[in-house]
């Protein structure tokens, strides 16, 4: 199943994806959870109700008439990997690493799907990274490879928009990696039963106005989704809605010569095979003096 957040009368809604359409949940299964959150803590029978319930409503709306909002806004953690693709690694001559980077993503950095991301007044270095993302579904630690997949919710897709200059500025990535409106999430989940067993052989790509930047296949990710789980879960309690960011293949643009950089007016799509295409245009920071206040 695809589950979407979408705009209605002002506030959230969660839908169901069925093709070029999208069934409301709440007019369709009373007393059903209200947001992808809920919904996630409500576990498999609940997905099961919705997923035959939502199958025979004649009420469907075009999806091309939603304003689709990011389907997790305010995830609890979200964790990031690294260096993740060998070929990534080296076009930014770094050495294969045996244990995975890490960084957290700040929620005030995320946006959803066809929001702009943004070019900050004090940079012009925003890069794109197209990478697979997690939906971690139930409350775990400790968890083997073995078991794993029985801790997935689902999948999206995530840009983890950078600015580089800021990211090298120190040892630690956390500046480069949180401006606000640099990480777009989306444009749904898919649950997990409808992608390849250890996300294996799903092609990842990045296009920048119309031109494949990015072209790869998560066969090439140094630590596997089940094995990423695993050392995270070692390392933490992963709860429902928590995300994992797989790491981005080659063909970044600051590894370019010259760079590449995400300009204002561009338009920028990440794609995962079998997950989905997020779009996001780019624009420029407005900064007004009540924002530089506030």
């Amino acid at each position: 199943m695809r589950f979407v957040s979408y705009e209605k009368n002002g506030g959230p809604r969660l839908g169901v994806v069925i093709g070029s359409e999208m069934v409301d949940v709440a007019s369709n299964v009373p007393g059903a959870p209200a947001t992808m959150l809920e919904l996630i803590r409500a576990g498999a029978d609940m997905r099961s109700k919705l997923e035959a319930a939502c199958a025979a409503s004649a009420e469907r709306i075009p999806l091309a008439q939603c304003r689709l909002l990011s389907p997790l806004a305010n995830p609890g953690k979200f964790v990031c990997l690294g260096l993740n693709y060998a070929e990534h690694a080296k076009e930014g001559g770094h050495a294969l690493p045996d244990y995975p980077s890490m960084f957290l993503r700040a929620t005030t950095s995320l946006i959803g799907p066809n929001d702009p991301m943004i070019v900050p007044t004090c940079s012009g270095h925003l890069d794109y990274e197209a990478e697979l993302t997690i939906v971690i579904g139930e409350r775990c630690r400790h968890v083997p490879e073995s078991a794993a997949k029985s801790v997935i919710f689902g999948y999206t897709v995530f840009n983890d928009g950078s600015i580089r200059d800021y990211q090298r500025r120190t040892n630690q990535w956390t500046a480069g990696k949180n401006f606000d409106g640099t990480g777009a999430l989306g444009p749904w989940i898919v649950t997990a039963d409808e992608v390849p067993d250890n996300a294996k052989g799903l092609g990842i790509r990045t296009r920048l106005n119309g031109q494949v930047m990015q072209n790869s296949n998560t066969d090439y990710m140094i630590f596997s989704v089940y094995r990423t789980i695993a050392i995270l879960s070692e390392i933490m309690t992963l709860e429902p809605g928590d995300l994992i960011a797989t790491g981005t293949p080659n063909g970044v643009g600051h590894a370019r010569k010259p760079p590449v950089w995400m300009r204002p007016g561009d338009v920028v799509e990440v794609e995962v095979d079998g997950i989905g295409t997020l779009t996001n245009p780019i624009a420029a920071e407005v900064e007004t003096r009540e924002r530089a206040i506030a």
